[in-house]
C-alpha cells in the first residue's frame, strides 16, 4: 500500500497482499540481560517512544486505525529515532558534519564471533584465565617466593605447574576461537554481488589507522600460512564436512560456495568477471504466468507490465494508469503504486554489479542475491525474478525453522532489474534503529514521483510501508527465486541475527558450584596452619637461653613480631599443595572426554538425519546424573511431527478410517487384546484403501495421486463427493476440499515425471497435510499464478485470485484467505482451533451442526488426534471495497502495524458458516512409551507442557504411559479467571492429600525425593496456570504437583513453560531438564539445569539453544541412565580423592614442621612439592574420573533404580568430603610418622659409612611412601579395575622412583646427589613402604568391606548379581534392551489389561464424580475404585450423557467402522466429561455463544497461550 495525497480507490482489490503479524517472543529476565548487554552498544540510537508517535495520527477510520501523516524532515538528524538512508540523494546538511561527512556512522558488515586476535590473544587470554580464585592465589605464591626471605629454593621451578596449567587451558582456548575465526573469515569473505562505481552517499572511506593496518597485516599472514598449510595437507580431496564435523558445530555453519550460474547471465549483457551490467533472469516458477517475451529481454529492454515507463497511449488512462478488465467484467483503474525510478534523471552508466565479499558491504549498498545464496545483510527487497514481486527464504540458519517463508518485493521498486536502474532510483528509507525483535520491522520508503507525460512538473511526495515481509534477514537463504535486488539496511554487529547470537545463557554444574565452597574449606585449613605455624615459630624465637642462642646468628625478622610474619607467607609457599590448582584442570580434562564418550555413543546416533548426541555444554554432563524433573514439549518431541490427515467431518458427517495409539491405549484400559484388535482394524483399513484408490481414480485420474502417500482412508467420502447421499453432501465435500486447497500459504514444488509428483513447502507440518490430502482427492494446487492459485479440480484447471491472505499467529489462532471465486463471488475462508471458530459462527443457525462436528472434534480429540475447524463466508462486492480500505491503512501504519492488522482482520472474520473439521494424527515417536517407563522406574518425574487442547495431551499422556487406568486425574480449570476460585479450588486438593501449603510442608517436600505414588495426575489448562503461578498460589500449586505422579500442562505459551520449570527448580530445588524441538521451547530449554534439544521437523532452534541435542526422545533414556549416572558418580569420586590425597601430601609436611619449631624446613625435595599434582598422582585420579564404571550400560538400563541415588545427591555430599578429609589426615599422620620412628631410635649407615638419616633422604622415605598410599587408595575406591586402569596406576607410582633416580645422578641435585642409589638400595625403606600401605589403607578397607557385606547398597547388590550370572542374559542385545525382556519396570505394568478388583464403593453423586477422559467401566473383567469414570461398581446409570442425546447417523448411509467403533466405545465409557468445564468438548461448544459474530468487541479465550 502506498500512502499518497490524491489516493484513488477502485472496484475491485489488487492482487494477494500477505501480511504476517509479528509474534512477539517472550523472553526471560536471563535473556533480556544478555541481549540488554548487547544492545549498549546502540545507546546513542534510542528510539522515539510508540505513545509519542500514536499522538501523531489523530483520524479515526476503524477500532482505532489511524492513517500515518508523514515525518518531516527534522528526523534528519542523528539515529536517535531511527535512521534515514539516501539513494541516489544528496545527504541534507543536517546529516552532514562540519567536514561534509556523513554524521550517521554504520557498523561494518564484517563480524567477528571469536574472543581473540593474534595480538590480543596472549593477554587477553590470561586476563580471562585469572578471572579464577585459584589462578591467582598461585600467581600470588609464585610471587611470594621470588622472596628469598620466604624461602622458596627455586621459584623458577614453583612456576612449573601454573604455567602448565595456563598453557594446556590456552591451548584448548585458542583451538575453540582458532575454529570461530576460521568460520568468520569463511563468512566473510563469502561472495555477494554488489554494485559498484555508484556513489553511496550514507557511509565515507575508513581512515584505518597504523594500529590497524598492523593488526590486519599480522591476521592476513597468519591466515596465509594456514590456508597454505591446510591445502597442502587436504590436497585434492573433496567432500563435505561430515555428521561429526557438521554436528559438532556449536554455531551453524553458513556455506558460502558460489554455485555456477551460467544459464542466468545473458550472453548480451557484456558480463565479465570485473561485473555484470544487466542481468534479465527468467522468472523460476513453472506456475507464473506472463508473456513470452519477458523472457526473451533484449539489452535495455523492460517487461511491458503497468509499471512500465515505455508507454502506450491507447493504454493509458486519463491518469496515466493502465487500464485492464476486472474479473466481474467491470473497467477499473487499479491502485498506481509508483515507482522509485526516476525516468528523467541522467545516469552515468558506468554502475554495475560486481562479485564481492560480504564484509565490503555497507549501509545503502544496492546487492543482488542469486537462488541458493546466503543474505549477507539485513536487506529490504525491491524486486525479484517473479512479477508478483514474491521471494521465497529459508530462516533455519535464523530461527530454526525449516519451512520456506515469503518475502514481498516493495511494489515501488519492482520494475527494477538492471544496474542503470539502481541508478536511476531516488529515494530515502526511513527506518527504526537496530533491535533484537526477529518478527518485526517498521520503515517506509519516500520518493518523489515523476509523471512520465509531463516531465516539466515537480512531482508527488509517495511513500510505501516497509514491513518484516519486505526485508530479508542475514543468515537466511534464497530459495525457489532466481535473483533478488535490493538495498543494505543493517549490517555486521547490528543485523538481527548478530543481535540475537550469544542469547544462551552460561551454566555450571552443581557440583562446579558447591566446588568454590570446598575450596574455601580448604583456604580455612591453610590459614589455619599457616596461623599456627607464625604463632609457634615467632614464640619459640622469643625465647631465651635455648639452644638456639649457641647455633643461631640471629632472625631474619629481627623480632619474633616479625619472624612470624615471615613465616606465615613461607608456610603459604609451604603448604601450597592443600588448594589444588591442578583440580580445575583435571576437571576440564574429564568432562571433556565424558563429552567426547557422549558424542561417540553410536546407540544416540540418528541415522535419518545423520545426527548424533551432540554435547554443547561440555561442562555439565554431572548434571545429567542428578536429574529428577524432566520437563517435555509434546509435538516432535514426544511424536513424530509428521502430520497426517486421518478423518474429518463435513456438514455433521465423520469420515476416515484410523488406529491411533491413543485409541489402541483406551482399548487396552478397557481389556481388550489390542494386538488382535489392532490386525483387525488394520486390515480393514487396508481394504478400504484399495477401495478408495480405486474409486478416486474412477472418478478423476489424477496423476499426482500416489498409493503410498494416501493417509485419508475414507471411500464412503468418496461416494458422497460423486453425489451418493445426495447434491446437498456432496456439494458440502467439494466446498470443503475447496477450503483446504485455497486457505493456506503453501509453495508448490513440481517435478516432472512419469508420474510427476508435486510437493508442498508449508510454514507448519499441519497445512502441508491439509493440502496434500486435497490432493489427493482430486483438488490439486498446481501454484501460483501473478494473482492467485491455480487448482486442478477433478481434473479441470481453475484459477483462483487471491484478494487477502490474513496469516496464522499464537493469538489469532486461526488462519484466512479472501479468495475471488471464477465466478466472480468473494468468499473468505477461514480455519483455526475449535473455541476460536465456534465463537465466530453465525449466531441462531446451524445448531444441529455445530452439535454433530463438536462431537466429532470431541471424539476426534480421545483418539490423539489434532483437531481444525473450518468455515466459511460470502462477502459482498462493497462491504469487501469498504474493508479493504481500512485493511490498506492497517498494512500502511507505520506505529503498531501488527495490532491495527489483527483488528481489521477480526472484524471480517465475523458471521462465519461451519464447515466442518478436520483431524491430523501426530504418531509417537518409536520407542517414546518404554523410554517414559524406564525414567519413571528411576525416579523421574516427567511433566509435559504442550499448547495442544486437553483431550488430546490426556490422550497422548495415556498412550505414552505417562497416565494409567489407576490414576486419579484431576482437571484443574478455573472458569472466572479469580484468584479466590484457584486458592479454593488448590486448598480443596491439598486437603486430600492432607495438606495445607504451609512453609513446613515445603521444606518437607525439598527433601523428599521419592517418587509419588502413581495415584494422581493433574491437568491444567493455560488459563488457570496463569493464576496457580501468582505468588500467592505458587506454592500450594507446587505443593499438589508434588503429590502427582504426572502433570500435564496444555495450551501454555513459551514464558509460562518457562515459568513452570523455574519453579519447581527454585522451589524444591531439584535439579531440571527441558527437551524440546522447536523455537517455542527454547526459554524452558534455557531455564532448566540441562536443556536438551531434538533434531526434528521444526527446523533446529532448540538445537541451537541447548546443551545437549539428540535425533530422538528414546534417547534421553541412555543419555541420563547411562552417561549422566556413570558421568556424576565418576566426578564425585573423582574430586573427593583429590581433596583426599593433597592432605595426606600437605599434612605429611606439616608434622615435620612440629620437631623443628615451624621454621619451615622443607622435609621433601622442592621438585617432590612440583611433581606431586602435576605427574605422581595425576593419571589414577583423571583415569578414574574418565574410565571408571561401577556397571554396564545395558545393566544400567535394565536396573534403572540405580539412578536414584543421583537423585537424592548421595554421591557427594559434605559428609563424604569430611570423611575423605579426615581418612587424609590420619594417613599423613602414619606415612610421616612411620618414618619419623623408623630414624628416631638410631643412626643408619650405609656400606660406604655414610649416613642417610638427612633431611632429604628422609624426605625420599616418606614421599615415596606416601605416594604409594595415595595411589592404591585411588585404585581402591575404583569400581573397574582393567589393565588400563592397573597399569597407570603402577606408572603414576614408579614414576617417582624413575624421577629420583634420574635427578639425583646429576650433581647439579647438590645435597640430594646419589640419594636414590643409597636410600633405595636399604631394606628398611621397602619394609617400610609395605607397612605403610598396610596401616593407611587397613580402616578403609575394613570400612568397605563392613558396608558392603552388612550395610549393601543397591550398586553392590546389583554388582554381586552381575558377577553370578544374572545379567548375561543382556548380552544377546547391543545396548538397548527391549521392554518386556526384563523382569524390571522397564516393561510398565499399565501396558498390561486392568486386572478385577471386587472392592465395592458408595456411589458419588454426579458433580463429585472425577472429571476424566475415557477410561474403562465396570464390566464382567475390568472394575477400578479409581477408574477415570468415577464408576463404583452399581448399576447408576443416571449420569448426564449428551452423546444419547445427540442423533445418530441414517442407517441407510454406508457403514463407517472406525466412527462406529469410537463411537460405541464412548457410549460403553462415557465420563461426565462436559463436567470439566473444558472448553473444546462437544456440549460447551453447542452451547457457545458467537461472542464474535454480533459485536466488534474482540474477547481473547486462552489469552495466554499459544496454540501449538
Amino acid at each position: 500500500m502506498v500512502i499518497k495525497a490524491d489516493e484513488r480507490g477502485s472496484d475491485v482489490s489488487n492482487p494477494t497482499k500477505r501480511i504476517r503479524w509479528a509474534t512477539q517472543r517472550v523472553t526471560g529476565p536471563k535473556e533480556r540481560h544478555v541481549r540488554q548487554s548487547i544492545l549498549d552498544r546502540f545507546q546513542h540510537r534510542k528510539t522515539t517512544s510508540s505513545k509519542k508517535k500514536r499522538q501523531s495520527g489523530d483520524t479515526s477510520h476503524l477500532d482505532g486505525i489511524t492513517e500515518e501523516p508523514e515525518e518531516s524532515e527534522a528526523g534528519d538528524g542523528p539515529e536517535s529515532s531511527g535512521r534515514r538512508i539516501y539513494f541516489n540523494i544528496p545527504l541534507p546538511d543536517t546529516a552532514k558534519d562540519e567536514h561534509g561527512h556523513p554524521i550517521a556512522h554504520y557498523e561494518r558488515n564484517k563480524i567477528r564471533t571469536a574472543k581473540y586476535t593474534p595480538l590480543s590473544f596472549v593477554p587477553k587470554n590470561l586476563w580471562f584465565q585469572f578471572h579464577n580464585v585459584a589462578n591467582i592465589y598461585f600467581l600470588f605464591v609464585i610471587l611470594l617466593g621470588i622472596y628469598w626471605i620466604f624461602g622458596n629454593p627455586n621459584p623458577a621451578l614453583s612456576s612449573v605447574p601454573l604455567i602448565v596449567i595456563l598453557f594446556l587451558t590456552s591451548i584448548k582456548d585458542g583451538i575453540e576461537d582458532w575454529r570461530r575465526t576460521v568460520l568468520d573469515n569463511e563468512l566473510n569473505n563469502a561472495g555477494t554481488h554488489r554494485l559498484v562505481d555508484w556513489n553511496n552517499v550514507n557511509t565515507s572511506e575508513d581512515n584505518v589507522s597504523l594500529w590497524r593496518r598492523i593488526k590486519k597485516a599480522t591476521t592476513h599472514s597468519i591466515i596465509s600460512t594456514y590456508q597454505s598449510w591446510s591445502f597442502k595437507r587436504k590436497g585434492s580431496a573433496a567432500g563435505g564436512k561430515g555428521y561429526a564435523e557438521r554436528a559438532m558445530d556449536n554455531r551453524p555453519s553458513i556455506d558460502t560456495r558460489q554455485s555456477h550460474r551460467a544459464s542466468v547471465f545473458s550472453v548480451q549483457s557484456g558480463a565479465s568477471e570485473d561485473g555484470i551490467k544487466m542481468t534479465p533472469v527468467p522468472s523460476p516458477q513453472p506456475e507464473a504466468r506472463h508473456d513470452v517475451q519477458n523472457d526473451m529481454l533484449a539489452v535495455g529492454d523492460r517487461p511491458p507490465t503497468s509499471f512500465s515507463f515505455d508507454h502506450d497511449d491507447n493504454a493509458l488512462t486519463a491518469n496515466g494508469h493502465p487500464s485492464q478488465i476486472g474479473k466481474s467484467g467491470k473497467d477499473f483503474v487499479p491502485k498506481f503504486y509508483g515507482s522509485i525510478v526516476d525516468p528523467f534523471k541522467q545516469v552515468s552508466g558506468r554502475a554495475r554489479f560486481k562479485s564481492d565479499h560480504w564484509k565490503s558491504v555497507q549501509v545503502g549498498d544496492f546487492v543482488r542475491i542469486y537462488n541458493e545464496d546466503q543474505i549477507p545483510a539485513d536487506i529490504v527487497v525491491l524486486a525479484t525474478s517473479d512479477h508478483d514481486g514474491q521471494c521465497y527464504v529459508e530462516t533455519k540458519n535464523l530461527d530454526g525453522e525449516t519451512n520456506l517463508k515469503v518475502r514481498q518485493a516493495l511494489h515501488c521498486g519492482r520494475t527494477m532489474k538492471h544496474a542503470k536502474d539502481c541508478e536511476k532510483a531516488s529515494f530515502v528509507i526511513e527506518s527504526e534503529p537496530p533491535n533484537v525483535n526477529l518478527y518485526q520491522y517498521s520503515a517506509a520508503a519516500r520518493w518523489t514521483q515523476r509523471d512520465i507525460r509531463k516531465p516539466e512538473e515537480p512531482g508527488t511526495e509517495m511513500a510505501e510501508p516497509i514491513s518484516i515481509n519486505n526485508l530479508l534477514l542475514r543468515g537466511c537463504s534464497l530459495r525457489n527465486t532466481d535473483w533478488v535486488l535490493g538495498v543494505v539496511v543493517y549490517t555486521g554487529q547490528e543485523t538481527k541475527i548478530m543481535l540475537n547470537s550469544g542469547i544462551t545463557p552460561s551454566k555450571r554444574s552443581r557440583i562446579a558450584r558447591d566446588l568454590n565452597r570446598y575450596v574455601v574449606y580448604n583456604f580455612a585449613v591453610l590459614f589455619f596452619m599457616c596461623l599456627v605455624s607464625g604463632i609457634v615459630q615467632g614464640v619459640t624465637w622469643a625465647k631465651s637461653a635455648t639452644s638456639s642462642d649457641f647455633f643461631e646468628y640471629g632472625s631474619i625478622g629481627n623480632g619474633p613480631a616479625m619472624d612470624g610474619f615471615i613465616t606465615f607467607w613461607s608456610c603459604v609457599i609451604l603448604f601450597q599443595n592443600l588448594v589444588p590448582i591442578s583440580l580445575y584442570i583435571s576437571l576440564e580434562i574429564i568432562k571433556t572426554a565424558q563429552a567426547f564418550f557422549i558424542y561417540s555413543d553410536t546407540f544416540m546416533y540418528y541415522d535419518k538425519l545423520d545426527y548424533p548426541c551432540t554435547p554443547k555444554s561440555w561442562n555439565i554432563s554431572d548434571d545429567l546424573g542428578q536429574i529428577e524433573y524432566i520437563f517435555s514439549d509434546k509435538t516432535g518431541t514426544l511424536t513424530q511431527n509428521v502430520m497426517e490427515f486421518k478423518k474429518c467431518t463435513i456438514n455433521g458427517v465423520p469420515y476416515g478410517e484410523a488406529y491411533t495409539e491413543a485409541q489402541a491405549g483406551m482399548q487396552r484400559r478397557q481389556g481388550i487384546d489390542i494386538e488382535a484388535e489392532g490386525a483387525k482394524v488394520h486390515k480393514q483399513i487396508a481394504e478400504d484403501r484399495v477401495r478408495m484408490l480405486q474409486d478416486l481414480r474412477k472418478m478423476h485420474a489424477n496423476p499426482y495421486l500416489h498409493d503410498h502417500e494416501l493417509t485419508f482412508v475414507a471411500p464412503d467420502f468418496v461416494n458422497d463427493l460423486g453425489g451418493f447421499s445426495g447434491v446437498e453432501q456432496k456439494t458440502a465435500n467439494k466446498n470443503f476440499m475447496l477450503a483446504l486447497a485455497l486457505c493456506h500459504t503453501v509453495i508448490t514444488e513440481r517435478t516432472p515425471g512419469d508420474p510427476p509428483t508435486i510437493e508442498f513447502k508449508a510454514q507448519s507440518p499441519d497445512e502441508a497435510a491439509l493440502v496434500a490430502t486435497a490432493r489427493d482427492c482430486g483438488f490439486t494446487v498446481m501454484g501460483r499464478s501473478n494473482d492467485g492459485i491455480i487448482l486442478n479440480v477433478l481434473g479441470e484447471e481453475q484459477e483462483f485470485t487471491v484478494l487477502n491472505t490474513l496469516e496464522f499467529n499464537s493469538s489469532r489462532k486461526r488462519m484466512s484467505a479472501i479468495i475471488r471465486m471464477p465466478n466472480g463471488k468473494i468468499m473468505l475462508y477461514c480455519k483455526g482451533a475449535d473455541s476460536v471458530i465456534y465463537s465466530r459462527l453465525r449466531p441462531g443457525e446451524q445448531s444441529q451442526l455445530r452439535r454433530l462436528t463438536g462431537e466429532h472434534l470431541e471424539m476426534f480429540a480421545r483418539e490423539g488426534l489434532r483437531t481444525l475447524c473450518i468455515a466459511c463466508k460470502e462477502l459482498e462486492e462493497e462491504e469487501y471495497q469498504t474493508w479493504n480500505k481500512e485493511h490498506d491503512l492497517a498494512a500502511a501504519a507505520i506505529v503498531d502495524r501488527e495490532d491495527k492488522l489483527e483488528a481489521v482482520s477480526d472484524a471480517i472474520e465475523r458471521e462465519l458458516t461451519l464447515l466442518g473439521g478436520t483431524a491430523i494424527e501426530d504418531r509417537l515417536q518409536d520407542g517414546v512409551p518404554d523410554a517414559i517407563a524406564l525414567l519413571g522406574d528411576a525416579g523421574i518425574k516427567l511433566w509435559v507442557l504442550t499448547g495442544d487442547k486437553v483431550e488430546t495431551a490426556i490422550n497422548i499422556g495415556f498412550s505414552c504411559n505417562l497416565l494409567n487406568n489407576d490414576m486419579d486425574l484431576i482437571v484443574f480449570k478455573i472458569e472466572d479467571d479469580k484468584l479466590e476460585s484457584a486458592e479454593a479450588e488448590l486448598d480443596g486438593h491439598l486437603e486430600g492429600f492432607g495438606l495445607k501449603g504451609t512453609d513446613d510442608e515445603l521444606q518437607v517436600a525439598r527433601k523428599d525425593h521419592s517418587a509419588p505414588d502413581p495415584t494422581h495426575a493433574i491437568v491444567i489448562d493455560g488459563d488457570s496456570l496463569k493464576l496457580v503461578l501468582e505468588n500467592q498460589l505458587r506454592q500450594k500449586f507446587l505443593l499438589l504437583c508434588k503429590q502427582c505422579k504426572s502433570v500435564l500442562c496444555c495450551r501454555v505459551s513459551p514464558s509460562q513453560k518457562a515459568a513452570v520449570v523455574r519453579l519447581v527448580k527454585n522451589g524444591l530445588d531439584v535439579m531440571t531438564l527441558s527437551v524440546g524441538d522447536g523455537a517455542n521451547d527454547v526459554a524452558m530449554i534455557q531455564e532448566a539445569d540441562v536443556g536438551v534439544g531434538i533434531a526434528g521437523e521444526e527446523g533446529r532452534q532448540a538445537v541451537m539453544s541447548s546443551d545437549y541435542a539428540i535425533g530422538q526422545f528414546r534417547y534421553l533414556q541412555r543419555l541420563i541412565l547411562v552417561h549422566g549416572r556413570w558421568s556424576y558418580r565418576r566426578l564425585a569420586e573423582t574430586i573427593a580423592n583429590f581433596f583426599y590425597k593433597n592432605i595426606v601430601w600437605t599434612f605429611a609436611l606439616f608434622w615435620y614442621q612440629i620437631y623443628n619449631n615451624f621454621d619451615v624446613t622443607y622435609l621433601f625435595d622442592y621438585t617432590y612439592l612440583i611433581l606431586f599434582n602435576l605427574a605422581f598422582t595425576s593419571l589414577p585420579v583423571i583415569s578414574m574420573g574418565i574410565l571408571d564404571q561401577d556397571v554396564s550400560d545395558k545393566v544400567s538400563l535394565a536396573v534403572p533404580q540405580l539412578y536414584r541415588r543421583g537423585i537424592e545427591r548421595k554421591e557427594w555430599t559434605s559428609l563424604k568430603f569430611w570423611t575423605y578429609m579426615l581418612d587424609g589426615i590420619y594417613q599423613s599422620v602414619i606415612c610421616y610418622y612411620m618414618g619419623h620412628f623408623l630414624f628416631a631410635p638410631a643412626r643408619f649407615v650405609t656400606g660406604n659409612g655414610l649416613t642417610i638419616n638427612d633431611r632429604p633422604r628422609v624426605g625420599v622415605f616418606i614421599a615415596c611412601a606416601t605416594i604409594v598410599v595415595v595411589n592404591t587408595y585411588v585404585l581402591i575406591n575404583t569400581y573397574r579395575w582393567d589393565w588400563l586402569m592397573l597399569l597407570l596406576t603402577a606408572i603414576s607410582i614408579l614414576l617417582i622412583w624413575f624421577w629420583t633416580g634420574v635427578y639425583t645422578a646429576f650433581a647439579s641435585s647438590l645435597q640430594f646427589y646419589k640419594a636414590a642409589p643409597q636410600v633405595f638400595g636399604q631394606l628398611s625403606f621397602w619394609a617400610m613402604i609395605l607397612l605403610t600401605v598396610g596401616v593407611c589403607l587397613l580402616p578403609r578397607f575394613a570400612a568397605k568391606a563392613f558396608q558392603k557385606l552388612y550395610l549393601p547398597r543397591d550398586i553392590d547388590i546389583i554388582r554381586e548379581q552381575v558377577g553370578q550370572g544374572k545379567f548375561q542374559h543382556l548380552d544377546r542385545y547391543e545396548a538397548y534392551v527391549p521392554p518386556g525382556k526384563l523382569p524390571s519396570a522397564a516393561s510398565s505394568e499399565v501396558s498390561q489389561p486392568a486386572k478385577p478388583d471386587q472392592r465395592g464403593g458408595k456411589a458419588l453423586e454426579d458433580d463429585e464424580r472425577p472429571m476424566y477422559p475415557p477410561s474403562v467401566a465396570n464390566t464382567g473383567t475390568t472394575h477400578n475404585p479409581r477408574s477415570q469414570t468415577g464408576s463404583d461398581g452399581t448399576d447408576y446409570t443416571g449420569h448426564r450423557r449428551s452423546l444419547e442425546q445427540l442423533p445418530r447417523p441414517s442407517f441407510d448411509r454406508p457403514v463407517r467402522p472406525s466412527f462406529e467403533r469410537m463411537r460405541d466405545s464412548m457410549d460403553r465409557i462415557r465420563p461426565s466429561f462436559e463436567a470439566s468445564n473444558d472448553f473444546t468438548s462437544a456440549a460447551l461448544l453447542t452451547r457457545l455463544e458467537s461472542s464474535h459474530s454480533g459485536t466488534p468487541t474482540r474477547r481473547t479465550l486462552h489469552g495466554s497461550s499459544s496454540l501449538r
